[in-house]
């Protein structure tokens, strides 16, 4: 590979992870923002109008639903279409949804809004981690993967404190419109920046030749692929229901714990911080010694520490092993999307990573509802801390029964220019 070449894949990989990074920020503000404004639309009636507990979960749950509905539809599209194309689509997706959920002047029209708005987010997270596999050098995969989806719990935490600094300025609906801004700051540097995957582009040319058979979610039922695909989506649905229960009722069940109001946010940002650090230190070491061996150890970390937090430890010995539990359970699942990323060949990876976030958007869906339950039976944080505990040591037992990758792709670097013109390096 000449300099010259080496340059410009150097370039080219940095905007590909910034440009995917920053996108998954805003997913991130947008999976997180609505539990901010709840309780002013909880208690004004005059905003929406008159919103029960029980439909303000149910609003919450839309997007999610959304989310699962446009991984689904990103991997059925992505592996035929091209990574590009699906992520400019949702980035004016995503944005307009925000808008419009931001105008809205009723119930049903905002829970709508939040539904439109998880198609973009969901196709957004299940695209970016393809398109990171066949642009990382081989060596920095879960490392820049790590980098991308490590924008979510940013995301989260960016939503947490612009709610703390700018709801009293500009209301609920400026903090919507902020989501939209990707529409106006992203999309124009992405249509210039954003090139094709070299490797999808060579896939397709196989394709086109009569080579492989099957493409996209088709060739994940292949009797290579079926078993592990199972498998990986357990692990999803595991690291899910983990990072959604936790960010849902951390704050409640310590709060029953005897930690005042106060501690809420504090807890939730230690969590999300925590996973920030961890999973970047933990994607270093997957790159070392393999995804599969850390993200087991992760697993079993979260479990741990999980049954830890119901017991009457010192406050900073709290906070130290709140951070640990994100590392285990939010940070895990970043790692998550890179072993998925980088497990399957090019013609299958965005259908494998759809099904990976789709499947384990389910675990989003249940987390919260398993709290829930428990709470409102009166079991209390205990009984939820230790059936999480448990759910966290059973998926590190199926992460070991994971087999090895069987691609046999070309890991030679591809160099492509910002227009997305690849030619080997």
């Amino acid at each position: 590979m000449s300099e010259t070449d080496a340059t410009t894949q150097r370039r080219t990989v940095s905007w590909v992870v910034a440009l995917s990074a920053i996108a998954l920020v805003f997913d991130g503000y947008d999976l997180v923002v609505y539990g901010t404004v709840l309780p002013t639309l909880l208690a004004d009636p005059g905003q929406l109008g008159t919103i029960t507990p029980s439909q303000g979960g149910a609003l919450g749950s839309y997007a999610l639903v959304g989310v699962l509905v446009g991984a689904l539809a990103a991997g059925g599209l992505g592996d035929r279409i091209g990574r590009r194309r699906i992520m400019l689509i949702n980035l004016v997706w995503f944005s307009i949804g925000m808008g419009l959920t931001a105008l809205t002047q009723s119930v049903t029209a905002f829970g709508l809004g939040r539904f439109v708005t998880g198609i973009g987010v969901g196709a957004l997270v299940a695209t970016v981690g393809a398109m990171v596999a066949e642009f990382a050098p081989p060596g920095r995969r879960n490392r820049l993967n790590a980098i991308v989806y490590s924008g979510v719990p940013a995301g989260g935490v960016l939503a947490a404190l612009l709610a703390l600094v700018l709801t009293d300025t500009i209301g609920w609906r400026g903090l919507f419109w902020i989501g939209a801004l990707p529409i106006v700051l992203v999309l124009p540097l992405a249509v210039v920046k954003l090139p094709e995957s070299p490797k999808w582009l060579a896939s397709r040319g196989r394709i086109d030749q009569g080579e492989p058979a099957r493409v996209g979610f088709p060739a994940l039922a292949t009797r290579t692929l079926a078993w592990p695909t199972l498998l990986l989506g357990l692990m999803s649905f595991a690291g899910l229901l983990l990072t959604y229960g936790l960010n849902t009722w951390l704050p409640k069940i310590m709060a029953d714990n005897g930690y005042g109001k106060g501690y809420s946010l504090t807890f939730l940002l230690v969590l999300n911080l925590g996973a920030i650090v961890g999973g970047m230190a933990a994607s270093l070491w997957a790159d070392r010694a393999g995804a599969k061996r850390v993200v087991a150890t992760t697993f079993v970390l979260a479990a741990g520490t999980l049954a830890l937090l119901p017991l009457s430890l010192p406050l900073g010995v709290l906070l130290l092993a709140v951070a640990v539990a994100g590392v285990g359970t939010i940070g895990t699942q970043v790692l998550i999307y890179g072993l998925v990323s980088n497990y399957y060949p090019t013609r299958a990876r965005a259908a494998g990573v759809a099904w990976c976030a789709g499947f384990g958007r389910l675990g989003g869906i249940v987390g919260p509802v398993i709290g829930g339950v428990l709470v409102g039976a009166g079991l209390g944080g205990t009984t939820a801390f230790y059936i999480f505990a448990a759910i966290a040591a059973a998926a590190a037992a199926v992460t070991l029964l994971v087999p090895g990758s069987r691609q046999a792709e070309d890991e030679a670097p591809v160099v492509a220019s910002a227009a997305g013109s690849p030619h080997p390096a």
